[in-house]
């Protein structure tokens, strides 16, 4: 142990002889890089996992090309939020080391040095190893130059038919200002001299790729392409006719787009609306550009945009390939891909549904779990729905929603269920990052159908997902429940693990009913009987079960931790977690991206198992599973064990009671822990180091899921 780690580890109450369970001296500092990994670093580090998977030879061919449009994409929004936020940091004048030794300036200098070397790679990755592999398998991204001459009259007529009118070419000069750049627009930057005059001017023409696509089919098959950019940069005196073009090159902006609503806001809707408004205008965090591109054009960028230079990225190779879901999705090409995955009807729903009973008799029967997207959604989750508002003896829905998508039947259902006499609620969150335009659509649309909507509480998130349906039986009623991890969702359903699940169980009705009650209504919080709700009761409740263990172990009894989670970063969780693992805990933790704990601490964190998942599918489930003595409590819902999550929104994880739904969430949970093909081990030094499983030996939590849905049904049916 280093004199630092020693000190370190000190201060949270090293074990010895003569008090092997010592209190912690001190509360967490996250400033304190020996105790904590910094935030941004580590979900740096996550996107590089992703990364790793477009490099792996042993993924399919368009499988590794999806992977590296996902890297895009994260990257996009990880610096329209959070390195956005760091730059307003610096803008207040923060200068404390508040993430594990880092200031906020200091933080942005450390992910530039490690984004850089990753966008290199990932350029390096689609020009040199998967552009040149498609080739061989006949889908081409060519030069304007390489088209066959018998083809490029045809490819310059669709140029002037289809894209030359959507262009508008804005040039700088006397009474013209620099152009406004709207977020992740590309551009072309041209430089256009008058031979009369000699005057040199700049210019800049948006590349239509939001109306256009941006690989340009060149045959009538649709295999070989151009790119849109390029096309455009081949007939650019199209567009300043009896100029010269002396330089042209590409660049992208990308800008903050992030918002805070008031919580003096009158009117969430509106507030809403006023801060969407915004969002295009920005400031700018980051400036892509083409790495050809002159330094003419580059300091004209740098200084009109007014950046950084460290916020100047420079990218060998195609820029914004988040596009590369066009060539993702063109149809065939079966044999590039993974093998395809249709989910399974749940057996005991599926029996249900063949012999003419409802999901609610299944139900009453005993909890079901459902484990998406081995299981059907449409088979459980919106055929829970569609029976609700089909039943006469349904009184009341009520629904969270946080992200949905069009074609999504939950919310039209809502409509239905109040033309046929029912209540039905809607808890819509409006300030569901990059998904407020949509929400504020739906909620309209409710609202015109006599849905009861509600938009949640303007300083905190309600980012719970539950469904509550209130049935008449007997003399009374019952209420149906159904608790997931995910989003109501039908497209993400079908991309995410997620589970639900669904229960009859008087106090879990009772305590979706409350939350539902609290959030609609006028009332303090009170504790609830089962759940545990953030941002009141889940922290305290986490931390408390986590204790438990620690008593047991300190007793000599069984105890254990497992988790499952997107990301852990909250404070009091890690310092409860390093006191189970001094008291003797042993701790096993998936996350599948940000971690800031920092396992294998001499004397603090060396029971501590740090693994996460990146594969197929989004792991986006939570599980939390506490031993203690001869009890295991297990549950399961919406939260990451973030500050946000914890203290910041409404969030709700409910106990898994029934034994078989119990048993198996943690065989979900454990095959997570011990997958070795897809799974990546947090090291000390906060390195990442992907497992690499023995002859033999091979673990594959998604394998193993569609295998075992697939065996079940299989089962069933005999």
């Amino acid at each position: 142990m280093t004199d630092t780690e020693q000190t370190s580890a000190t201060a949270y109450g090293v074990p010895t002889a003569e008090d092997p369970f010592p209190a912690p001296r001190r509360s967490l500092d996250l400033a304190d890089p020996e105790l904590s990994f910094n935030r941004e670093v580590s979900w740096v580090d996550f996107n590089d996992r992703v990364l790793q998977l477009a490099e792996d030879p042993s993924q399919p061919l368009i499988e590794r090309l999806k992977f590296a449009a996902i890297f895009s994409s994260n990257l996009d929004e990880f610096f329209m939020i959070r390195v956005a936020g760091l730059h307003d940091q610096v803008d207040a004048g923060i200068v404390d080391k508040r993430r594990a030794g880092l200031n906020p300036s200091e933080t942005i200098d450390v992910l530039r040095a490690r984004i850089q070397p990753q966008v290199d790679r990932q350029a390096r990755q689609v020009e040199e190893v998967l552009r040149p592999a498609l080739a061989e398998r006949g889908i081409r991204v060519i030069d304007c130059a390489d088209v066959a001459p018998d083809m490029r009259p045809a490819l310059r007529e669709r140029f002037k038919r289809q894209v030359l009118p959507v262009l508008t070419p804005l040039a700088v000069g006397l009474g013209r200002p620099f152009p406004y750049m709207s977020n992740l627009s590309l551009s072309l930057a041209v430089l256009v001299r008058d031979p009369q005059t000699e005057q040199t001017v700049f210019a800049r023409v948006k590349v239509p790729k939001e109306i256009l696509p941006r690989f340009v089919p060149v045959d009538d098959g649709g295999t070989t392409f151009v790119l849109l950019e390029e096309l455009i940069g081949d007939n650019l005196g199209e567009l300043f006719p009896g100029m010269e073009i002396v330089d042209h090159g590409l660049f992208r902006v990308t800008r903050d787009a992030d918002f805070e609503v008031s919580d003096e806001a009158d009117d969430l809707l509106e507030a809403v609306e006023a801060e969407l408004r915004r969002r295009p205008f920005g400031e700018v965090v980051r400036l892509e550009v083409d790495a050809g591109l002159s330094p003419m054009l580059r300091e004209q960028l740098v200084e009109a945009l007014r950046v950084e230079s460290r916020q100047l990225y420079e990218v060998p190779g195609l820029l914004d390939m988040t596009d590369l879901l066009q060539i993702v999705g063109l149809p065939g090409l079966a044999n590039l891909r993974d093998e395809p995955w249709a989910p399974v009807t749940q057996p005991r729903l599926a029996e249900a549904e063949a012999e003419g009973h409802s999901i609610f008799s299944v139900i009453r029967q005993g909890d079901v779990l459902v484990h998406h997207p081995y299981d059907s959604f449409a088979t459980s989750v919106e055929r829970f729905v569609a029976q609700a508002v089909e039943d006469p003896d349904v009184l009341a829905i009520k629904q969270t929603v946080y992200r949905t998508s069009d074609d999504s039947p939950l919310v039209p259902a809502l409509i239905r269920a109040t033309e046929r006499g029912k209540q039905a609620v809607c808890l819509v969150e409006l300030k569901a990052r990059f998904d407020e335009r949509a929400n504020i659509g739906w909620a309209r649309k409710l609202e015109e159908s006599g849905v009861h909507v509600v938009y949640g509480l303007p300083t905190m998130k309600t980012h719970t997902k539950c469904l509550l349906v209130v049935r008449r039986e007997g003399d009374g009623v019952r209420r149906y429940v159904h608790i997931g991890t995910g989003n109501y969702h039908p497209k993400t359903a079908r991309l995410y693990t997620d589970l639900g699940l669904f229960t009859c169980d008087e106090r879990l009705g009772a305590d979706v009913a409350d939350m539902f009650n609290f959030l609609t209504g006028y009332a303090r919080p009170t504790r609830y009987r089962e759940v545990l709700v953030a941002p009141n009761f889940m922290l305290d409740g986490i931390v408390e079960r986590i204790e438990r263990t620690i008593v047991a172990a300190r007793a000599g009894e069984r105890a254990a931790v497992r988790m499952k989670m997107n990301a852990l970063v909250h404070p009091r969780v890690i310092e409860a977690l390093y006191r189970a693992s001094q008291a003797g805990v042993p701790i096993d933790l998936n996350v599948r991206g940000i971690c800031c704990l920092v396992p294998g601490i001499p004397g603090l964190s060396e029971g501590i198992r740090v693994v996460s998942v990146v594969g197929r599918f989004l792991e986006h489930s939570r599980i939390y599973a506490f031993d203690h003595g001869d009890q295991t409590e297990v549950f399961m819902g919406s939260a990451d064990l973030m500050p946000r999550n914890l203290d910041n929104r409404v969030e709700l994880v409910t106990p898994v009671h029934d034994p078989a739904c119990k048993a198996e969430v943690l065989d979900i949970l454990d095959r997570c822990l011990a997958d070795n093909t897809g799974a990546w081990e947090l090291r000390r030094d906060g390195s990442w180091e992907r497992l690499e499983p023995s002859p033999g030996e091979a673990r594959s939590v998604q394998r193993e899921s569609m295998a075992r849905a697939l065996r079940r049904v299989a089962e069933a049916q005999a």
